[in-house]
């Protein structure tokens, strides 16, 4: 490995970098040189000036020294030169024009070893590092981490201001061990006292308070003053969150706590486009308001064009507003209202509907959220089966557990999406029960050129109504990105006969991906996909299937992936179609 100086006459000059006294095949060696300035710097393709090289080279005593403190060695002994010079020595305003040889020299000394190792009081299920033990390596961190661990089992119990009292640490040279006597001071359990709020200007300190949900009179708990900073942070009214513990106890054994928070921008706005060469182009944008009546309500109006200039029918449009209050029951539990119009012009059907629904998203956790709502659903289609217009009271339910590690680029979790929405109709149909499950997996194997697996499998069924009398867009079609690329958009329905195609009743969708990143950047995909359409209320096989395959293309942005898929038929009625192209941002799931 290199690094390089460079002179006034802009000579570069290589340098080379050497650790010497420790065994290049040690891990200990992959570990100084890994913290070490003078190695970063010769991996990288900037080079260097002198001064910079003589700037690492002086950093680099206190870096390695702390490293060599976290394996047990205290008292090392560390030489750098530059070009034979002692680096200590050398003024980085007068560097030399140019530095040919860098050379770190240690000699560790002995290791040293746990002897006594004692931490207490403790909290009851209080797990201290397994490395805080006699005979353990006698690392600064397992200390470190020891101590921590001891001080939040305290806080945990609602010793907020448990912190360290002593420690002793007594070396023995001729024993090369170290005796480590920690003591710990809980102090008083407390509650928590009252909320104050700082920085807030639009958003109402009333709401605020109503929002972050924390259990003044409760025993202190750490994970509840967590919870109330991520309600907050996930209202989006805010681009800052802090809650700060005072430093003095209040009276009554309180602990008063502040929240400090950072307004966001109130408006913004974003568009969208994803291109198949089947389905056409697909536009939309949307604008969203973070603060509507200063309660860090949420309005977002979005509108969309799909099936622009492809061969899927016609184009569809959709207007929608959403309006979200947070903490409307509880602090766990947000209230929403949507209206939405929509016109979908599809090969085998077309429908115009108004919805209007409202209902309840309970936020259990982080990862699972439940819906409740009440619609109205109001439409007229056009189908195999004729004209209808119908009417319906929805009561739409839902759940969603995403314990993905990246939501626009998975690499390892799972996500859940199911919905059940039981229909009275008012006019144009039968009573009935739609439901739709999406459930996804990924795994990631290796590090260098990491390969992540994803499947994901849909089931869809529409119970109670007769295939004719059931609402035109409650019906399944397989085909497209969102099921099976490859084949042409809605493909696969229920074949009546004479040329006339409805959907199903039914339906499974399965699909697999093998992803490899090429370079940082770039990643390339192979897949697969299967559909299945059939006219009875549950999958029995009596239907029919249809698959697809390809390869894609993935290249990395800050935003997330971008998408080129390029899949073809592979069974199935449409295997004579040619192959279909689809672009977008994001993994296809």
């Amino acid at each position: 490995m290199t690094v390089a100086g460079l002179c006034v006459a802009s000579v570069v000059q290589a340098a080379d970098v050497s650790l010497t006294g420790i065994p290049k095949d040690s891990d200990l060696y992959q570990t100084l040189s890994g913290g070490s300035l003078l190695f970063e710097q010769a991996g990288q393709e900037h080079i260097p000036s002198s001064q910079e090289v003589v700037a690492a080279a002086q950093a680099d005593y206190g870096r390695l020294l702390a490293v060599l403190y976290d394996n047990g060695y205290f008292g090392p002994v560390i030489q750098i030169t530059l070009d034979g010079t002692d680096a200590a020595a050398v003024p980085p305003v007068q560097a030399p024009r140019s530095i040919s040889r860098a050379v770190i020299r240690v000699d560790t000394g002995p290791q040293f070893r746990f002897g006594e190792a004692e931490i207490a009081p403790l909290a009851a299920g209080t797990e201290v590092p397994e490395g805080f033990a006699s005979g353990q390596t006698a690392s600064l961190s397992v200390l470190k981490d020891t101590v921590s661990a001891g001080v939040d089992g305290w806080r945990a119990q609602g010793h907020a201001k448990a912190e360290l009292d002593s420690q002793r640490l007594t070396a023995r040279h001729a024993d090369r061990r170290i005796n480590a006597q920690l003591r710990l001071a809980p102090g008083p359990k407390l509650r928590f006292g009252p909320l104050s709020v700082q920085g807030n200007k639009a958003v109402r300190r009333d709401r605020i308070v109503d929002i972050a949900g924390l259990p003044v009179g409760e025993v202190y708990s750490p994970d509840e003053l967590r919870l109330a900073t991520r309600r907050l942070r996930r209202t989006g009214a805010f681009s800052a969150v802090a809650l700060l513990e005072s430093e003095r106890i209040g009276p009554g054994d309180s602990l008063p706590i502040t929240a400090q928070v950072t307004e966001a921008l109130p408006r913004r706005f974003g568009f969208g486009a994803e291109l198949g060469s089947l389905e056409g182009l697909t536009l939309s944008a949307f604008w969203l308001h973070r603060n509507l009546l200063g309660g860090a309500e949420r309005l977002r109006i979005a509108g969309e064009i799909s099936g622009i200039g492809g061969n899927s029918g016609g184009e569809d449009y959709t207007l929608s507003a959403r309006f979200e209050r947070p903490a409307t029951f509880n602090e766990d539990t947000n209230f929403y209202a949507l209206a939405q119009i929509e016109q979908l012009d599809e090969v085998n059907f077309f429908s115009r509907q108004f919805d209007l629904e409202a209902g309840i998203e309970r936020i259990a956790s982080e990862e699972r959220t439940y819906r409740l709502g009440l619609g109205l659903r109001r439409a007229k289609t056009r189908d195999a089966f004729g004209e209808n217009d119908y009417t319906l009271l929805t009561l739409p339910l839902g759940a969603e557990f995403d314990y993905r590690d990246d939501r626009l680029d998975a690499k390892n979790g799972y996500y859940i999406n199911a919905s059940l929405t039981p229909f009275l109709a008012v006019s144009g149909s039968d009573n009935g029960l739609r439901s739709f499950v999406d459930a996804r997996a990924y795994r990631t194997f290796g590090s260098t050129r990491p390969v992540t697996l994803a499947l994901r499998g849909q089931l869809g069924s529409v119970y109670g109504p007769e295939l004719s009398a059931t609402p035109a867009d409650y019906l399944f079609y397989s085909g497209g990105g969102g099921t099976v690329r490859g084949q042409p958009y809605q493909a696969l329905g229920v074949d009546l006969g004479g040329g006339n195609v409805t959907g199903g009743r039914s339906f499974l969708a399965v699909s697999a991906e093998a992803r490899l990143a090429v370079t940082d950047n770039i990643g390339i995909v192979g897949f697969v996909d299967g559909g299945y359409i059939g006219a009875e209320e549950f999958y029995d096989g009596s239907g029919v299937w249809h698959s697809g395959a390809g390869l894609g293309l993935r290249y990395h942005t800050g935003i997330g992936p971008i998408r080129l898929d390029i899949a073809v038929p592979t069974s199935g009625p449409e295997t004579d179609e040619n192959f279909q192209v689809y672009i977008g941002i994001g993994q296809s799931f």
